[in-house]
C-alpha cells in the first residue's frame, strides 16, 4: 500500500490524507468516502484555504486546487 505523507482536517472534521500513490483520500467519521486522483506524483503537502478549497502539493512540482464540496479538480498551478 501507499505511504501517507500529508494530512489535513477541515472545520467539519473531514480528514484528507495525501499519499505516495499520488492520491488524496477523503475520510468522514472514520469511513473512506472519496479518492481524489490527478496529482502527477506523490502528495507531499495538503492545505485548506479560503472559499472551500483544498490545495495539494506533489513531487511533480505542481499545486492542484480542489473543491472541498465535491472533490472536483479546479485548477493546477505550475512552477
Amino acid at each position: 500500500g501507499a505511504t501517507v505523507r500529508a494530512l489535513e482536517i477541515a472545520a467539519d472534521g473531514t480528514l484528507f490524507s495525501g499519499a505516495t500513490d499520488a492520491t488524496i483520500r477523503v475520510w468522514s467519521d472514520g469511513e473512506h468516502v472519496n479518492t481524489l486522483m490527478g496529482n502527477g506524483g506523490p502528495v507531499c503537502e495538503l492545505a485548506i484555504g479560503k472559499h472551500d478549497k483544498l490545495y495539494s502539493g506533489s513531487s511533480d512540482g505542481t499545486i492542484r486546487v480542489w473543491s472541498l464540496a465535491d472533490g472536483t479538480h479546479l485548477s493546477t498551478l505550475k512552477g
